[in-house]
C-alpha cells in the first residue's frame, strides 16, 4: 500500500515514463547518490559515506546486468560501469574523496549523453510523423 502522495506520484511517474525517462531517472539516482557518499566522506561520517556509496553501486550494477549486449556500444558502456564502480569501492575502502569524484564525473557525463540521444531521438520520431 502506498502510504504518502508524493510516493504515488513516484509510483505512477516510473509507471508511465519512457525507456529513456527510465535511465535518466537511474542516472539521477546515482548521481544523488554519490553525491550523498561524497558528503559522506568529506564529513567523515563513514556509514553515511558506505550506505550512499553501495546504493551508487547497485544503481551501477544494475544498468550493467540491463545492457543490450547485441549493439557495440554496450560493451564499452560494460567497461565504463565496471571502472565506476571500481572507483566506487576504492572511494569507500580508503575512505577517499578523488575517486567518488571521478566516478560521478563519470556518471554525470553519461546522463547527459543520454539526454542529448533522448532529445535527438524525440526529434527524429516527431520529423518521420510528420514527414
Amino acid at each position: 500500500m502506498i502510504a504518502s502522495p508524493y510516493d504515488k506520484y513516484r509510483q505512477s511517474s516510473v509507471q508511465t515514463s519512457t525507456p529513456a525517462q527510465l535511465l535518466l531517472m537511474t542516472y539521477d539516482g546515482a548521481i544523488r547518490f554519490v553525491r550523498g557518499g561524497l558528503d559522506g566522506l568529506r564529513e567523515q561520517d563513514y556509514q553515511k559515506a558506505n550506505t550512499f556509496l553501495n546504493k551508487t553501486q547497485t544503481i551501477v550494477s544494475e544498468l550493467i546486468v540491463t545492457l543490450d549486449y547485441s549493439f557495440e556500444v554496450s560493451k564499452g558502456l560494460a567497461s565504463l560501469y565496471e571502472y565506476i564502480n571500481h572507483l566506487l569501492i576504492q572511494a569507500n575502502i580508503k575512505k577517499e574523496v578523488a575517486p567518488a569524484e571521478e566516478a560521478l564525473g563519470y556518471l554525470v557525463e553519461l546522463r547527459e549523453t543520454w539526454a542529448q540521444a533522448a532529445k535527438m531521438a524525440l526529434a527524429e520520431g516527431a520529423d518521420t510523423a510528420n514527414g
